[in-house]
């Protein structure tokens, strides 16, 4: 559905972004990661038609983002969220939307519908008739997304769409990206918050004016320290650990009452290393896998560590 190939933008001497090249399923909801400055709102913009690429190539499924005949077609294509919401402050929200659906030449059946469908799912209909203007920055925000879903747009571009939001209106936002993902539309989601990109992401991208890394954040996660199980015990022993060290595994931490053993394939080698431990006299109380969090990856690729 999205398709780069060292997509690149310069402003004058400073190059925003460098040679990225990734691609994007269609239903997939993909989240780009990366520090302020990264080149992600960019990218995006590039995406939208609302700059120009400075090399490379792009297409938005079968349009090309460069080609000022294609370039329509993907407007209309897509829905956009940016970082600064753009809302008629001083209309209602039904006639923010009903803006917008006039825009994209819905017909007024259709507006009426698309409307009241957002409305609901976002919990604004009975908020239809007060201005936007009134309304709370989360609330903004939900019709900001309603607005850019309007016109029910195959992808789906959201800039931050949680930022500056409290927990409660996270947790609706976050609930709505998870129902749209239902629906099998693709999300290309920008976000500097790690867990709400583990929670909603099929993949990830993590980017730095280049992009440093891209994968499921499980895959991200097993790429920096590979897999880790941890043994919880009644207790722990010198038998026990030799048990385990006798069987060419490396260890992790070891405490009073459990090991951590670094694995390639924990499922098919945790029983050896089971029967290996109560064979020394040691007896399990359970086994869980233990990893890096999103947020260590991120750091440590970021940093270049």
């Amino acid at each position: 559905m999205i398709d780069t190939e060292n997509l690149t933008k310069n402003f004058g001497n400073v190059r925003a972004v460098d040679s990225v090249t990734l691609h994007v399923d269609g239903g997939e909801v993909f989240g780009f990661l990366g520090p302020n400055g990264a080149g992600k709102t960019t990218t995006v913009r590039m995406l939208a038609c609302l700059v120009g690429k400075s090399s490379g190539s792009a297409r938005i499924g079968e349009y090309e983002i460069a080609n000022k005949e294609d370039q329509p077609k993907i407007r209309r294509m897509i829905g956009l969220l940016t970082e600064n919401v753009g809302l008629y402050e001083e209309l209602s929200a039904y006639d923010n939307l009903d803006f917008y659906g006039r825009f994209y030449k819905l017909a007024e059946q259709k507006r009426r519908e698309r409307i009241e469908y957002l409305l609901k799912l976002l919990e604004l209909w009975d908020k239809r008739d007060v201005a936007a203007g009134t309304f709370s920055k989360g609330m903004k925000q939900k019709l900001a997304i309603a607005r850019a879903l309007i016109h029910d747009p195959e992808v789906l571009f959201l800039d931050e769409p949680t930022a500056n939001l409290d927990p409660e209106a996270s947790k609706t936002v976050r609930d709505f990206i998870v129902e749209l993902k239902k629906e099998k539309r693709t999300i290309f989601l920008n976000t500097h918050l790690l867990d709400e990109a583990e929670r909603v992401c099929d993949r990830v991208a993590i980017l730095k004016t280049r992009l440093i890394s891209i994968g499921s954040p499980q895959e991200l996660r097993h790429s920096l320290s590979g897999r880790r199980v941890k043994v919880q015990l009644q207790h722990v022993d010198d038998s026990m650990v030799a048990a385990v060290k006798k069987m060419g595994y490396q260890l992790g931490e070891v405490t009073a009452n459990s090991i951590v053993v670094s694995l390639k394939d924990p499922e098919n080698e945790n029983p050896a290393i089971l029967r290996s431990i109560q064979s020394a006299g040691g007896r399990v109380v359970f086994v869980t896998e233990v990893g890096p969090s999103l947020e260590d990856v991120y750091l440590k690729l970021v940093r270049g560590e």
